[in-house]
């Protein structure tokens, strides 16, 4: 598998090297061990999450608090997906800016999130599935929540038709109503 840095300081883009026979083909999606080396960040999985969404479907941008902080391997397992990750770091060199992937099941491509950078998605076809597999189990109070359409963020979201999105989603904060509420993370560094 490569395992590349992108352009929001400790994101990653992993593409797997597909082994195709007469049978299909095999590929391995995540190693915890290859993970760490480039990251520098240990990742143990202890929850593994999984979404269902009709085409023009937003969701996000959402992120967890530190503590307890979350890191997240994004996978599209059916269908494709317009994934974006926004940097809600204080204090990192790249707070406010955003990396777009176009993610599929048939590349098997994932995207590893850090903890305290947003993550966010537009299903491209109905019945997308995206797989989180998360550092840290789900705890009340700690969800971070951007509004992905928040004008001065200006995702490149290209949705050909008005997005579905949720209630919570649409009524979230912008991220400069986030940045002084004073609910952001801060940027601890790589």
């Amino acid at each position: 598998m490569r395992i590349e840095e992108m352009s929001i300081s400790g994101t990653f883009l992993i593409t797997p090297d597909h082994l195709p026979d007469e049978r299909g083909s095999f590929y391995e999606s995540m190693r915890c061990d290859e993970l760490e080396r480039a990251t520098g960040a240990s990742f143990q999985p202890k929850q593994i999450n999984y979404s269902v969404s009709k085409r023009h479907t937003l969701r996000g941008v959402h992120s967890v608090s530190i503590p307890p902080g979350q890191a997240k391997f994004v996978t599209c397992v059916r269908g494709a997906l317009r994934d974006i990750v926004v940097d809600l770091r204080v204090g990192s060199p790249t707070f406010g800016r955003h990396q777009v992937n176009e993610i599929d099941a048939d590349s098997g491509r994932s995207v590893y999130v850090p903890e305290g950078v947003g993550h966010g998605f537009l299903a491209l076809t109905d019945d997308a599935c995206i797989c989180y597999v998360v550092s840290s189990a789900y705890v009340p109070g700690t969800q971070i929540d951007i509004n992905p359409l928040d004008t001065q963020l200006d995702l490149p979201w290209n949705c050909a038709q008005e997005p579905l999105i949720s209630a919570k989603d649409a009524k979230a904060p912008s991220l400069a109503q986030a940045l002084a509420a004073g609910i952001l993370p801060r940027f601890q560094g790589r």
